[in-house]
């Protein structure tokens, strides 16, 4: 099978006729989050490519409505209750006494704010796992919330809103709510080398870690047919079973999250587009090559390149980079790149501002 082939199923598959909110999350099934705003969040820039007239912040501002919950799958982002059913009950353990006292107090609000907590329990400090140190309350929040005894409510200017969960729905059969999984993240991230779909799969230590057989899940899916796999330029692709949606791109010119499903893997990256893209927002301003926040150029079947997005409304900058040096010269790229800059002013616009 032809690389073209794969590259136009993944941007097929992936960017879908936009739709309306709800339904989009319904059909991705996860968005990755990640709260720098460079020049919008991660999941923000993600919907925008698969919602109509999204604009930034509207995940947030429906959150509540969209009954929404947010957990770690193969990263911590956004799902529909469907998902999120898929990761628990996780294995229970004893609470510590300070979890046992935020846990007492966040089920006697209905929705609480963490500066709340520390009225009751005060502001000491932990080390977390980077090295840094959190809240100790925070800590306790983000412990309970994995266990799945407390919820996200909401958002107040980004900063989480809890409230106490219950886990009310039949938990399948572990063996099946595995191979749920295992398809989920082949369906978001399709067609993606086999060695990438088993890393991603690996991520379940932490996400389902009570789950058993998650070395051999990727195997057995492919055996049962529930997976299905070609060889391309020696790379072992894997998807879903079903037919490759070989269609022809649209000529159009997107602005891509670094966290959207279509770039996420770099490895495949570097192999569909013969260049490898790399998030530098954690890299020395020295050493960059693309910049803070760049989001990979996506013109037709190809990501040419890259564009850096600086300032708000009519200051809007959207500086362009390209992998051969220069842009495509035909008049059709111009046209469709001054579309996609209308597009992203127009997400990042207030709600209040006229269309």
């Amino acid at each position: 099978m032809k690389l073209t082939d794969l590259r136009r199923h993944a941007i097929a598959s992936s960017l879908f006729p936009e739709t309306s909110l709800r339904r989009a999350i319904a059909r991705l099934g996860f968005i990755q989050a990640d709260p720098i705003r460079s020049p919008a969040r991660a999941q923000d820039l993600i919907l925008r490519q698969r919602v109509s007239r999204y604009r930034a912040g509207d995940l947030d501002r429906n959150y509540r409505a969209l009954k929404l919950e947010e957990d770690y799958l193969y990263a911590y982002g956004f799902m529909p209750i469907e998902t999120w059913q898929l990761l628990h009950p996780r294995k229970r353990r004893s609470l510590t006494n300070g979890e046992q006292k935020v846990l007492d107090i966040v089920a006697n609000r209905k929705h609480l704010h963490p500066r709340e907590l520390e009225t009751h329990l005060g502001k000491t400090l932990e080390i977390n796992a980077w090295g840094g140190s959190s809240k100790a309350t925070t800590r306790s929040l983000e412990r309970l919330h994995y266990l799945g005894l407390i919820r996200i409510a909401g958002r107040v200017k980004g900063i989480k809103l809890y409230q106490r969960a219950t886990i009310s729905h039949e938990p399948l059969d572990p063996a099946e709510r595995l191979r749920r999984l295992v398809l989920l993240i082949a369906s978001i991230l399709a067609p993606l080398p086999e060695s990438s779909l088993r890393a991603a799969v690996q991520h379940l230590r932490y996400s389902a870690p009570d789950l058993a057989g998650r070395k051999g899940a990727v195997a057995g899916l492919l055996k049962s047919g529930a997976l299905e796999s070609t060889v391309a330029d020696g790379v072992r692709y894997v998807w879903p079973s079903g037919r490759l949606k070989r269609s022809e791109p649209p000529e159009v010119v997107r602005f891509l999250a670094p966290f959207d499903p279509l770039v996420w893997d770099r490895r495949r990256f570097e192999h569909f587009w013969g260049w490898p893209y790399r998030f530098e927002a954690y890299t020395p301003l020295a050493k960059r090559k693309l910049g803070y926040y760049a989001l990979p150029l996506l013109w037709r079947a190809d990501v040419i390149g890259w564009v850096n997005v600086s300032g708000r409304g009519n200051e809007l900058t959207i500086n362009p980079g390209f992998v051969i040096g220069q842009p495509p010269s035909e008049k059709a790229f111009h046209d469709a790149f001054a579309i996609e800059s209308e597009r992203l002013r127009y997400f990042l616009s207030s709600p209040n501002d006229a269309d």
